[in-house]
């Protein structure tokens, strides 16, 4: 007969092993953050708006006009973030993921991003003192939807994600509003830090990804930030950038136009597929 105590101590272990084995590892999760581009800037097209139905994505928060609720998981057809944004890398990463995976694999995407903002914006301990980088209503109510905290959004939903599938790498597509700052590298690597010790995660199994701005061959406005990002991996070893050049833009010389935005999404997937050794 146990006593009561050994009856918790029992139930817990129980719960715990339940929930180790309910855990799929053939569903990849990734999580992707950053600004605009990752967002999603781009034009939806026809073409975008069917998916394979193994790569689904969970709302960061309620679209009811989509027919979505945060924190369940839906077939991955654009927008991936904000309910009213357009096509991200995020959209082709996932497509292109589960295109050249085994058939057993499943990819599921989770999306926060802030058009405009500052990286520091997802650092945990001093987020506060950038949620006022632009006043204006559509920089605020973007902020306002994620519950005034982008980063806990993020951790929230990845949390719950964890108890179904494995978290394998993290997606960053920011930069344009930190061009020409050098601590650039620190600001991600803090944040990188926080996401991996808030999940419980290795950085040798959980990569970061980080794609370049508008190169500057092709006229971007923030191009010069290049030098900057393509330095990340000397601050971070597990990072991987991830190459802008060629990648159709829009008129404003800062956002990559659909074909653009499918491109870089392939150029993730491909990083992503050559470090899973496919």
């Amino acid at each position: 007969m146990f006593s009561p105590i050994q009856r918790i101590i029992v139930w817990i272990i129980l719960f715990c092993v339940s929930q180790m084995f309910s855990q799929d590892p053939d569903f990849q999760i990734y999580l992707c953050f950053g600004q605009s581009n990752m967002e999603g800037s781009a034009t939806i097209e026809e073409q975008d708006k069917t998916v394979d139905e193994r790569f689904v994505m969970m709302p960061s928060m309620d679209c009811e006009e989509q027919g979505r609720t945060m924190g369940n998981w839906y077939p991955a057809v654009p927008p991936l973030s904000q309910c009213y944004v357009g096509l991200s890398p995020a959209d082709y990463f996932g497509r292109t993921m589960v295109e050249k995976l085994p058939e057993n694999k499943k990819v599921g995407v989770i999306s926060v991003a802030v058009g405009g903002c500052d990286i520091r914006l997802f650092d945990k301990d001093i987020y506060k003192e950038f949620t006022q980088t632009y006043p204006e209503d559509w920089f605020q109510g973007k902020i306002a939807g994620y519950g005034g905290n982008p980063y806990d959004r993020l951790i929230t939903l990845a949390k719950q994600a964890q108890k179904e599938g494995v978290i394998k790498g993290i997606l960053l597509h920011q930069g344009e509003t930190n061009t020409d700052d050098e601590k650039w590298p620190a600001y991600v690597q803090q944040v990188y830090t926080n996401m991996l010790n808030d999940l419980g995660l290795e950085a040798s199994e959980v990569p970061l990804l980080a794609g370049e701005v508008v190169h500057e061959e092709q006229g971007g406005r923030c191009g010069r930030m290049n030098a900057i990002i393509d330095k990340l991996p000397e601050t971070v070893p597990t990072a991987y950038v991830i190459p802008s050049k060629g990648c159709a833009v829009r008129e404003d010389d800062i956002h990559f136009n659909s074909e653009g935005v499918r491109e870089m999404g392939r150029r993730y997937a491909a990083q992503m597929l050559q470090l899973e050794g496919y």
